[in-house]
């Protein structure tokens, strides 16, 4: 129809939160922010009602000039990779919404306003298709989520807001050093497209994979730049967690895919066996610190840099089924652990604690909360016929095929991963009753289930027929996939 649909994608949450600035009473901004939220993910629903799965090349594209001088172009543009995370940034802003409802009783009009400019910045991150223009997304990101662990989070939100801002500035900065070597040595252009097409010669390309590894890694996050993620989870409202697990730590991988594997391929092979050995301390390391863990936030928090250590494992795979497995496992840990913290959220807003040892006997208490724990913890662990089997199976497989001492120690991860979440599920459902007599349980009302269904159906969906999603990501992969391996025969 010749309608910029990805800027009014980015920019409809930009324009509600101008809106509730002008509006008073904390209903009429809460119904407000949701009702901006759901008009933005309609709008995601129709971009990939008409995504064409047959082609690699860039839709809905938009360009105009920017800063002409220099070579700045406003100019997005999605593929098969970005598609997905586009649609899920949106389903996850309006759930953020729900979730924040009672959970957020102070500045709620800030809170809104911070969420929905989070939520344009995200989108804009996964839309950008031009250099400059995707590294201001990328740093503007760090102002809203600063301000909402820093101003609506835990006692120690002001360290942890400090410590992501910190980690995440500094992965930043060499990112944009990465940037300016990376525009004066491919021709002096900011165009994402013209970038990729470019031949750097190795030794740049290796300085620039080791200058955007570290950029990268901090926002994944990956062993050892891993410390400041279960500090500003466990501080963060439940929103912020949402948005830190299901959104936030996909940037880093996404950056992998949109700048390493395309524009550094000989880099990306060269180094490939060092990000898979990363990975697998990433897998084993976070499954162990989960098990060690009594906070039920902190588990879920630990339990993502595991679980994010299979998708950077699936990566650096380099094969079609690592990096197929790979991309929809990100898709998956948003929705199921975006889910699990919700869980987490949702308990909390009843007992004020979050140590397991203080929980029990749930089930009879919340029956409907804890048969849909119950789905989302056997997601995590990858139960066949759950969403995260299927992009598991894919990663485990391409491990295998790309080097068989990585794939073990995946394959242990996946064990320590089931003994966590089942010990963390008997203990908080089915032990003794001691929520039950300290405290008065309600189970989920009509609000929360809003939130929880959409999250439930993906989870069914992708396990039970996974074909759609796989083929929105497949030719765009094979695309990715030639790229690579027509220019990465190494230095």
């Amino acid at each position: 129809m010749g309608l910029p649909l990805l800027s009014f994608i980015i920019f409809t949450p930009v324009a509600g939160a101008a809106v509730l600035m002008f509006l008073r009473g904390d209903d009429a901004v809460r119904w407000t922010a949701l009702g901006v939220t759901i008009l933005d993910l309609a709008l995601c629903i129709a971009m990939l009602a008409g995504f064409d799965t047959t082609t690699h090349e860039m839709q809905f594209t938009e360009k105009r000039p920017w800063v002409p001088a220099l070579g700045i172009t406003y100019a997005l543009g999605i593929d098969g990779i970005s598609a997905l995370f586009v649609f899920l940034t949106a389903l996850l802003g309006s759930i953020c919404v729900l979730a924040s409802w009672v959970a957020i009783d102070r500045k709620v009009k800030a809170f809104m306003v911070s969420l929905l400019s989070m939520q344009a910045l995200m989108l804009g991150v996964f839309c950008a298709l031009d250099l400059f223009l995707f590294y201001v997304f990328w740093e503007a990101m760090l102002i809203p989520m600063y301000l909402i662990i820093g101003v609506w989070g835990g006692e120690g939100r002001i360290y942890a807001a400090f410590k992501f801002f910190l980690y995440t500035l500094a992965g930043s900065l060499l990112f944009l050093v990465g940037v300016i070597v990376l525009y004066f040595n491919g021709g002096e252009t900011f165009d994402i497209l013209a970038l990729t097409a470019q031949d750097l010669p190795f030794p740049v390309q290796s300085w620039l994979f080791f200058a955007f590894l570290i950029a990268f890694a901090v926002k994944v996050p990956m062993v050892p730049v891993h410390t400041w993620l279960p500090d500003a989870h466990v501080q963060a409202p439940t929103a912020g967690s949402i948005i830190l697990a299901g959104v936030l730590l996909k940037m880093g991988a996404y950056g992998f895919l949109r700048f390493s594997l395309p524009m550094l391929p000989e880099a990306s092979v060269y180094y490939s066996t060092l990000m898979l050995s990363l990975s697998a301390l990433a897998i084993v390391y976070g499954g162990l610190l989960a098990l060690a863990q009594d906070d039920l936030k902190k588990l879920v928090a630990y339990s993502s840099i595991s679980h994010m250590g299979f998708v950077t494992l699936g990566i650096f795979a380099l094969n079609l089924r690592g990096l197929e497995g790979g991309i929809l496992q990100m898709f998956n840990h948003g929705v199921t652990t975006g889910a699990l913290f919700l869980f987490v959220g949702l308990i909390y807003e009843r007992t004020h604690t979050r140590s397991i040892a203080e929980y029990g006997g749930l089930m009879k208490a919340a029956p409907v909360y804890t048969a849909f724990l119950a789905l989302f913890t056997l997601s995590s662990m990858a139960l066949p016929g759950t969403n995260s089997f299927i992009g598991e199976l894919l990663v485990l497989s391409g491990g295998f095929a790309a080097n068989l001492a990585i794939g073990a120690a995946a394959v242990l991860g996946a064990l320590l991963g089931a003994a966590y979440l089942l010990g963390m599920y008997r203990k908080v459902a089915l032990g003794p009753a001691s929520v039950g007599a300290r405290f008065k349980i309600c189970d989920v009302n009509a609000r929360e289930m809003a939130a929880i269904l959409p999250l439930a159906v993906l989870v069914l969906w992708v396990g039970l027929y996974p074909k759609p999603f796989l083929g929105i990501i497949d030719v765009s992969v094979k695309h990715l996939l030639a790229q690579v391996h027509d220019k990465g025969s190494g230095p």
